[in-house]
C-alpha cells in the first residue's frame, strides 16, 4: 500500500487581503455604485481573508498596475504575455514545495517519478523539465504531467502515483500542482468573470508518495472513487482563448453537488465497507464556501469537521489542484491518531467529482 510521507507547500511572494482585491475589483470592473454595493456583498461572504499572486496589482491602485491594464488605454494582457509570467513564476514555487516537502526523508537524487500538475499554463518543454533541470534531477527520471483536470487533479495524481507504487515497490515519487490562476484575470464584467476573480489565487503543493519511506506522520491510501455529472458539464468549464484562459464557474454548482453527493460518498465507502459516520476527517475541497455549507448540511458533519477545508478557504482562497493538498497537509499535521480515516474529496471540470480514502498509519 503506497504511503504519503509529506507534504508541503508554496505561496507567491504577493499576499493580498481580499477588502483589498474588492477596492482594486471595483474600479478595474469600473463599476457603478449599485455594482459596487453587490460586489462587494459577494466579497464579504466569501469566506476568504487572504489571497496569494504572482501579480502585485490586485493590492495596488488600478493605475499603479504592472501587469494588468493601469487603464482603458493600455492593451490588456495577451495569452502568449500571460504564459511568459507563467514559466517565469511557476517552477520557483514548485521547486520551493518539492524541496520542503523531501526535505529530511531523501535527497533530490532519490526521486524515481516526478509528476507535475498544472491547468494555469503549458509549454513545450514544460515545467516538469524545468524542474528536473534546475533541481539536477536524474535525466532517466520517469515524468508525466497531468494538465486541464482542474481542481479534482491532484487526487488523479495521488491516483497515479498509488499505481506507480504498487507496480515499482521501491518507488519515490513525487507530486506537485502548481497553479497561478490569477494570471488569467479578465476585465469583462461578467458573472464568471465575477465569481472568479473573487474566488481564485496561486500556490502550490508538493507530496512525497511511497512504500519504503516510514514518517510519524505517513497516511496509507487505501481507495479512490469517482463519478462525472454531466448534466453540470457547462456549469464549471475552463477554455483557452487569445485573451487568456476562461473559467466559468456557474452558481448552480452547489446545487449539483448536494443533489450527488450522498450518491458519490455512499458509492466511495461501500469500497471499504464504511459508512460516512465512521469518518472522523473530512478532506474537502474548498472550491466555494457555498461548496462547503452544502456538503456540511447534507451529510451532517460538525463545523469541526469541515474545519480544515473553511481554514485553507480563508488563507488562501481557491487555488484549483493544490488546494486539497494544502487541506490534507493541515490534516496530517493535527491530532489524527493511528487508525483514523481521512475522506477527501475535490470537484472540477465535468463536473467530475473525484475521492479518496486515507488510513493514518
Amino acid at each position: 500500500m503506497a504511503d504519503i510521507i509529506s507534504i508541503a507547500t508554496s505561496s507567491p511572494a504577493y499576499a493580498h487581503k481580499q477588502e483589498d482585491i474588492l477596492q482594486y475589483m471595483q474600479k478595474a470592473y469600473q463599476l457603478n455604485a449599485e455594482e459596487k454595493r453587490k460586489l462587494a456583498f459577494l466579497y464579504h461572504h466569501s469566506g476568504i481573508e487572504t489571497r496569494h499572486s504572482v501579480i502585485p496589482d490586485y493590492g495596488n491602485n488600478v493605475s499603479e498596475s504592472k501587469f494588468l491594464p493601469g487603464n482603458d488605454y493600455d492593451p490588456f494582457p495577451s495569452i502568449d504575455q500571460r504564459m511568459k509570467l507563467y514559466k517565469s513564476k511557476a517552477c520557483a514555487i514548485s521547486i520551493e514545495a518539492i524541496k520542503k516537502c523531501i526535505n529530511t526523508h531523501i535527497a533530490a537524487a532519490q526521486i524515481t517519478h516526478l509528476i507535475s500538475i498544472s491547468c494555469t499554463g503549458m509549454s513545450a518543454p514544460g515545467l516538469d523539465l524545468e524542474i528536473m533541470e534546475q533541481m539536477g534531477l536524474s535525466p532517466t527520471i520517469f515524468r508525466t504531467s497531468i494538465n486541464f483536470m482542474g481542481c479534482y487533479a491532484a487526487i488523479h495524481g495521488m491516483k497515479l502515483a498509488k499505481f506507480i507504487c504498487d507496480t515499482e515497490p521501491d518507488a519515490k515519487v513525487v507530486m506537485v500542482a502548481t497553479e497561478l490562476c490569477t494570471l488569467h484575470f479578465q476585465k469583462e464584467y461578467t458573472l464568471e468573470n465575477a465569481s472568479s476573480s473573487l474566488l481564485f489565487a496561486d500556490g502550490a503543493a508538493a507530496v512525497l508518495i511511497s512504500n519504503v519511506i516510514t514518517s510519524p506522520k505517513a497516511v496509507q491510501i487505501e481507495s479512490f472513487h469517482s463519478q462525472v455529472a454531466f448534466e453540470g458539464k457547462k456549469d464549471m468549464a475552463w477554455e483557452i482563448s487569445s485573451k487568456g484562459f476562461l473559467m466559468t464557474l456557474s452558481s448552480y454548482i452547489p446545487q449539483l453537488i448536494q443533489q450527488d453527493i450522498e450518491v458519490l460518498i455512499s458509492g466511495a465507502l461501500q469500497k471499504q465497507g464504511l459508512t460516512h459516520q465512521e469518518i472522523p476527517f473530512w478532506c474537502i475541497h474548498p472550491g466555494g464556501k457555498k461548496i462547503v455549507d452544502v456538503i456540511e448540511q447534507k451529510l451532517s458533519l460538525t463545523p469541526s469537521q469541515t474545519h480544515f477545508a473553511r481554514k485553507i478557504l480563508a488563507e488562501n482562497g481557491n487555488m484549483s489542484s493544490p488546494t486539497i493538498l494544502f487541506v490534507l497537509k493541515e490534516i496530517m499535521d493535527s491530532s489524527i491518531k493511528a487508525g483514523e480515516k481521512i475522506f477527501g474529496i475535490a470537484f472540477g471540470p465535468g463536473l467530475t467529482m473525484e475521492t479518496f480514502l486515507c488510513r493514518k498509519k
